[in-house]
């Protein structure tokens, strides 16, 4: 078991050697195996190495774990890493992928070593307070051979199993007990955290577990099962347990050929993940500050259509309008200095001034520097146009409310167009 995860930036590799921060042999060609024929979308394969794409999370083969952390810019440096693993958990937490809710929270525990460590652990601490609660338990059937006569005889299978057994009855009847689909989730979430975990802080908690949860039968899980959970008064507190559930079970594959290598990986891509958490934190201060305004996400447009198929559509990430007005943002996660925006991002923002029939666009990035403003130029004319496209950086702060904070101020700023330097 490792006493630590290996921790890298997104975009940077992994070599072999020998000190901790680098792969084994064994570890490496454990990777190699992963990536295969057809590749993952986490990690490329290098000479002698691995490097990571612009996936964020926590990736375990085997005993090895490796958390990949975000960062915003290239003079991102090796000791704030524990700087943006807090803020990596602070940005799942507020677009809801890391829900930290009590009366659980109080019972974390961990320091932020691992981000795995800290989802196996709020897993822990629900199915600990259910427990502590007392399970709920639910109607279900059963149909089967018994000694005893209850419930009703199924008569064409009572002939067929037990002519020769007249002391059976098959029998269908009802149970009130703790068999259900919640249970058995959860008890195969807990057996896999018994066999995967490398923490020796949870191992025995898990061992505990293990020993107060009614053992319950075996199932294969699927996103059809979670799809079909409802949740009702009773089994509402079950919900973040089973969603944290649903994320270990099904990004968990194991290792058919040598059952040593099975693979975890809890990875979000840094560009979705920026794109939610910008919307998300600008959805809560406009509601606080501009009662006005109305933000929505991923509104699809009507773009162009063939004559025979299905039509395409922009999809612009942010749109922010009143009665007056109606601004669009474009989240980018990626480092863009003071240079100018790719071409592609140009025209991309263009066709959202035409057809979402925007005021205002913005391109949306992360860093230090201050907000430009730039000017399309009308077709055919020698002059800039009234259709303006903003470039705006946001600095990350030294935590997550800081973080949030500076994507409201950069908002303000920009729908003040005397704050924006041209």
């Amino acid at each position: 078991m490792l006493k630590s995860p290996y921790a890298v930036f997104e975009h940077e590799c992994i070599h072999l050697g020998t000190d901790n921060q680098h792969l084994s042999l064994e570890q490496l060609r454990a990777f190699q195996t992963v990536y295969g024929e057809k590749g993952v979308p986490y990690f490329t394969l290098i000479h002698n190495g691995i490097r990571f794409c612009e996936y964020v999370g926590v990736i375990q083969v085997g005993n090895t774990v490796i958390e990949v952390l975000p960062k915003s810019d290239k003079s991102t440096k090796a000791e704030e890493k524990e700087t943006w693993r807090n803020m990596l958990i602070g940005m799942l937490k507020t677009v809801g992928l890391f829900e930290v809710k009590a009366p659980s929270s109080s019972a974390l525990q961990l320091k932020s070593n691992s981000i795995l460590d800290l989802y196996f652990e709020l897993f822990l601490a629900e199915v600990e307070s259910l427990l502590h609660k007392g399970l709920v338990k639910k109607y279900h059937k059963i149909e089967g051979n018994a000694t005893a006569l209850k419930g009703c005889i199924k008569f064409g299978k009572h002939i067929q199993k037990n002519i020769v057994h007249r002391e059976r009855f098959y029998i269908s009847y009802s149970t009130f007990d703790a068999e259900h689909k919640l249970h058995f989730i959860l008890y195969k979430t807990i057996r896999l955290l018994k066999h995967i975990n490398t923490s020796t802080i949870l191992q025995s908690r898990i061992g505990a577990l293990l020993l107060n949860f009614p053992e319950m039968p075996d199932i294969n899980v699927s996103e059809v099962i979670f799809d079909s959970i409802t949740y009702n008064r009773k089994t509402e507190p079950y919900r973040k347990a089973i969603e944290i559930a649903r994320l270990i079970l099904l990004q968990y594959h194991p290792d058919i050929s040598t059952g040593r290598n099975h693979v975890l990986a809890l990875m979000f891509d840094m560009n979705a993940l920026w794109e939610q958490f910008v919307y998300v934190s600008l959805r809560q201060s406009i509601r606080k500050n501009y009662a006005g305004y109305h933000i929505k996400a991923q509104i699809p447009v009507d773009f162009w259509k063939p004559e025979n198929g299905y039509k395409s559509r922009i999809q612009p990430d942010i749109i922010i309008e009143n009665d007056n007005k109606k601004l669009v943002w474009d989240t980018k996660w990626k480092n863009l200095g003071t240079g100018n925006p790719s071409p592609d991002d140009l025209r991309q923002m263009y066709a959202y001034h035409e057809y979402c029939q925007a005021d205002k666009v913005a391109l949306v990035y992360p860093g230090e520097h201050p907000p430009r403003k730039g000017n399309y130029y009308k077709p055919g004319e020698n002059h800039p146009s009234d259709k303006e496209c903003s470039i705006i950086s946001i600095p990350v702060g030294k935590d997550i409310r800081e973080f949030q904070k500076n994507i409201w101020d950069a908002f303000a700023g920009w729908i003040v167009p005397e704050r924006l330097t041209p």
